[in-house]
């Protein structure tokens, strides 16, 4: 397989910020200008906050049956993407990491900052967000994931999710290098703040609504 070079991923703000329970309620910033969190995140008593971060852009992931309490809120504020995705290991998730990666990134190219969210931002979100990291950052689905949790230590993609990420390693290093060839002259090295994320906050008990 050829090697790429990829871009480092740069440092955040809250890189030393204390895991604790409660802070699965919010939103957590991965890469600059990036976000993960649940719907508690995005709902309408949160604007004000949303504004505060400057966020531009929002993920809404969500399933039908959950369109009546999952939903875009500021349709006239932030631009919305709304994928359809159900939290089950067999959804195909694989098929979605395109447009969300287009979205974010024409976020972020524009200096806008986005927030990928699902209803509790442990599984979907976090799928979607760790595949962006490969993508972007040239990392494998551990890497990411590890990378992911030292963020937002809540996040458990589900089996079917996680055996996805592991297969589009290959998926997107063969379409850079159908597309692309290299996509950046700077090698890339994933800049932790910890070398590891405890075993005991990796398998702390998350609620999952």
């Amino acid at each position: 397989m050829e090697d790429f070079e990829f871009p480092q991923i740069p440092a955040t703000n809250n890189a030393e910020v204390y895991w604790s329970y409660e802070m699965r309620r919010d939103m957590q910033e991965v890469i600059p200008g990036l976000y993960l969190g649940p719907y508690s995140a995005a709902m309408k008593s949160k604007k004000e906050k949303l504004l505060q971060h400057a966020i531009t852009h929002i993920v809404c992931i969500r399933q039908n049956i959950e369109a009546h309490f999952v939903k875009p809120n500021f349709t006239d504020s932030f631009k919305y993407l709304v994928v359809d995705i159900a939290d089950s290991p067999t959804d195909n998730i694989i098929q979605h990491f395109p447009k969300v990666k287009q979205f974010v990134d024409e976020c972020l190219d524009n200096d806008g900052k986005a927030l990928i969210h699902g209803n509790a931002g442990i599984s979907r979100s976090a799928a979607l967000v760790i595949a962006y990291i490969m993508e972007r950052f040239g990392l494998t689905y551990k890497d990411a994931l590890q990378y992911v949790q030292s963020k937002r230590f809540c996040i458990n993609p589900n089996d079917g999710f996680a055996k996805q990420l592991q297969e589009y390693e290959p998926i997107y290093r063969a379409k850079l290098t159908v597309v692309n060839g290299q996509p950046s002259k700077r090698k890339g090295n994933l800049k932790r703040t910890r070398d590891e994320v405890d075993d005991e906050e990796q398998e702390m008990h998350v609620e999952n609504s």
